[in-house]
């Protein structure tokens, strides 16, 4: 009877590590095309690192092609596993750390997307005592959608987001950092653009096009007649939602310090400001259990530090 033939045996080697990660990579981004970015790889060369893990362990990890890409059952086994051997290497880091009282590693930050524009003090200065207090650690920030940041939290994608909760969630440390003012907007040759907000009615309001953010999503509408709006377009990026505006077809809503900062003043305009006007509140959130614990620690300790400096200056 013939022996059943081991995929991995011995020590894992350098190239198993990176072949593994970049497969950890691909599931975290949902394919190989939305992959690309985050490893900077082209699709060809992501392939072809996936194939090679295939080759190396004997199996078949995801299907790929017009179906879409989807683990096999091998496939959820070698992520999951994945998982457990990167978060015991970074426990290994952080226990080699505390032994000589340095600090390597990876810190993974997720931003929304233009929200640095009016209020990036706190967060520069946290960046700024971080560098100083962990100079070896290796720094990445990644800019997303809002709700792409609390799903790359949620999914061990990155370390610490910044991003505007739609909800609560229990598995979520959060710590509030500051406000952004959203406004309704229309632009030049908009049929409202030249009208006074105390002339335009909200029934009016409900016969133009509007461009959905995601607090337009249903469920999610600041005040109830939102529900009535008639959205006719989508952009959760905050550059698309900005050009369906300016094309004059569409209302949408944006940040008021962005539209200064874009030097977008003259070309759109607020309306209802005191009808339809609300803040967003950023929030810094992390993983209740996190793995990289001590470094993430230090840099969440750094953002409450700056928020306590600048309520005191």
């Amino acid at each position: 009877m013939g022996r059943k033939k081991v995929a991995i045996s011995g020590q894992l080697a350098d190239i198993d590590l990176r072949l593994l990660r970049v497969f950890k990579a691909v599931v975290d981004a949902g394919g190989f095309t939305a992959a690309e970015i985050r490893l900077n790889l082209a699709n060809s060369t992501i392939s072809n690192y996936i194939s090679d893990l295939e080759t190396r362990l004997d199996m078949r990890l995801c299907d790929r092609g017009r179906g879409g890409f989807s683990l096999t059952d091998h496939g959820l086994v070698v992520y999951n596993a994945t998982l457990d051997l990167l978060g015991a290497m970074e426990q290994f880091s952080q226990r080699v750390n505390h032994s000589h009282n340095r600090i390597f590693g990876h810190l993974h930050l997720g931003f929304a997307e233009h929200m640095l524009g009016a209020h990036n003090s706190c967060i520069v200065d946290a960046v700024s005592s971080f560098s100083e207090q962990a100079p070896d650690v290796r720094v990445q920030i990644s800019t997303m959608a809002s709700d792409e940041v609390t799903t790359a939290v949620l999914d061990k994608q990155v370390d610490i987001g910044i991003t505007v909760l739609p909800h609560a969630y229990p598995e979520l440390d959060t710590l509030k950092l500051f406000d952004e003012e959203m406004q309704l907007y229309c632009a030049k040759n908009h049929p409202l653009y030249n009208r006074k907000s105390a002339d335009i009615s909200r029934e009016e309001l409900q016969q133009y096009k509007f461009v959905e953010s995601p607090r337009l999503m249903p469920g999610r509408e600041i005040y109830p007649d939102m529900k009535l709006w008639n959205k006719q377009a989508k952009a959760h990026h905050q550059e698309a939602r900005a050009t369906l505006i300016l094309s004059g077809h569409y209302l949408g809503i944006l940040p008021r310090h962005l539209v200064s900062s874009w030097g977008l003043t003259d070309q759109i305009s607020p309306l209802l400001i005191d009808t339809y006007g609300y803040s967003n509140t950023f929030t810094a959130i992390r993983r209740k259990k996190h793995s990289n614990e001590t470094i993430s620690a230090i840099f969440y300790e750094c953002l409450l530090q700056s928020i306590n400096n600048s309520q005191t200056n």
